[in-house]
């Protein structure tokens, strides 16, 4: 029962009350696989639900996510078995890529399960003619969801880490060794300023959703960087494209109540208010939540800020750099007492080596060939040991000097024999690709006639 003043109305008193047409079979049914299918996706698939831990996922274990997707994996292992012939199938710990055989055929058994709910319950509610209350709450479940996905890869960019500037060895490894995904990576990194502003696109899609009164307005914004992240997935083969398309999905599930009101407004005619099913029916339960909404979009950008600023420090531009930073050309190469020429065909002889990250090293062959190895240093008495990436094996064991701060001497014992390397640094700064920056007057592209 409302309650009513006179000449105001209350906290308490419904909204105008909108009338609930009766729905259509095919709306019906397909109203409760859409429900069925993505609230499924949402709480199975390893990703969206640890959005709401917030600034907590800083002290979760790193392998937490992992864990929690392979819950599903007897079941999972069993389809991949008995539907696909695939046996062994197993979800790869070690990897980062979210379109794994695993994660697809996960989504095929939730579209199965969704298609066993969506059938069931149309059998069972057989006689309810519309669902707008409770399409209120689900559209509230996905429009959160959404969101949460939206800061997370918009702080990712916003603070440059998710695509980094390209790393040293980057710098000299031959442009078509890189894969389709590098190349994207690369594009995108090596302007900071305009990943960071798709970042803000995403990051403000994500708050838009959340906020009252601005939900259209985000899902709009989210639908176009969806489409955006998920052609470029397709394109250059970044391996995140189921995430990405059910984003970009989800998204238009958000938006589908507005789908007339937005058709109408872009034909030139007026749209009129929304009738997007709420499960509010009053003005203190709407303020209610508009206070919780506010109040997640704040813990989830909370969240994301201090992740992305610890990410930062840890792996990303602002972590420790090694003791010998800096790309090093191998001048002469001497080993067993005997100078090496530094011939193509030699794939002993090394070319460059690259020090960047504390703890490892990167050395290039005279074919180009980029060889990883493990760095230990000490600083007392200036030496560096060298171990293969793959092994405990030792494979140098060198003193270092450094008599000028572009000149590096390595003596000492590598593979077995003894060596001494004299290394040149190169001016990275100096590089093409490190010299952008904005131009408005240029009578030449790239300042070349």
């Amino acid at each position: 029962m409302s309650v009513r003043t006179v000449g105001a109305a209350t906290d308490f008193e419904d909204l105008p009350p909108v009338r609930n047409r009766e729905w259509r079979p095919a709306p019906r049914i397909l109203f409760r696989f859409v429900i069925a299918y993505f609230t499924l996706f949402c709480v199975l698939y390893p990703q969206p639900l640890f959005a709401f831990f917030g600034i907590v996922q800083k002290w979760l274990p790193d392998d937490l996510m992992q864990r929690y997707a392979d819950l599903p994996g007897p079941l999972i292992r069993w389809t991949g078995r008995t539907v696909f012939d695939h046996p062994g199938v197993q979800l790869n710990l070690d990897s980062g890529s979210g379109d794994q055989l695993y994660l697809w055929i996960e989504v095929f058994c939730i579209l199965v399960a969704a298609v066993v709910v969506a059938a069931v319950w149309s059998v069972l509610d057989r006689r309810r003619t519309e669902y707008r209350t409770a399409a209120g709450w689900f559209l509230l479940f996905f429009r959160v969801m959404l969101a949460g996905q939206m800061l997370n890869y918009g702080f990712a960019k916003a603070i440059p880490l998710q695509m980094p500037v390209p790393a040293l060895a980057t710098l000299v490894q031959p442009y078509g060794d890189f894969s389709h995904m590098a190349v994207l990576w690369n594009q995108v990194g090596v302007s900071p300023v305009y990943e960071s502003l798709l970042g803000l696109a995403e990051i403000t899609g994500g708050v838009l959703l959340l906020l009252p009164r601005t939900q259209l307005a985000g899902a709009l914004l989210s639908l176009v960087s969806m489409a955006q992240v998920w052609v470029l997935n397709m394109t250059f083969d970044v391996p995140v494209k189921l995430l990405a398309f059910h984003l970009l999905l989800l998204s238009m599930v958000v938006l589908a109540p507005d789908a007339r009101r937005l058709t109408t407004a872009l034909l030139g005619g007026a749209a009129g208010p929304s009738t997007a099913p709420t499960p509010f029916r009053t003005r203190r339960s709407r303020r209610i939540s508009d206070i919780a909404l506010v109040l997640l979009a704040l813990w989830f950008v909370l969240g994301q800020a201090v992740g992305a600023w610890d990410g930062w420090h840890r792996y990303g531009p602002g972590r420790p750099q090694s003791e010998l930073y800096g790309i090093w050309n191998v001048a002469e190469f001497t080993r067993d007492g005997q100078p090496v020429p530094p011939l193509l065909t030699d794939e002993t002889r090394w070319r460059r080596m690259v020090f960047e990250d504390p703890g490892v090293a990167i050395y290039q062959r005279m074919d180009d060939g980029m060889v990883p190895v493990l760095t230990e240093f000490d600083s007392g008495a200036h030496r560096l040991t060298l171990r293969a990436s793959s092994g405990p094996e030792t494979l140098a064991s060198l003193t270092y000097e450094r008599p000028a701060p572009d000149r590096l001497t390595l003596t000492g014992e590598l593979e077995g024999h003894p060596v001494t390397l004299a290394l040149t640094l190169v001016d990275s700064d100096r590089m093409p690709i490190r010299q952008g920056g904005l131009h408005l007057v240029q009578d030449y592209a790239n300042g070349v006639k």
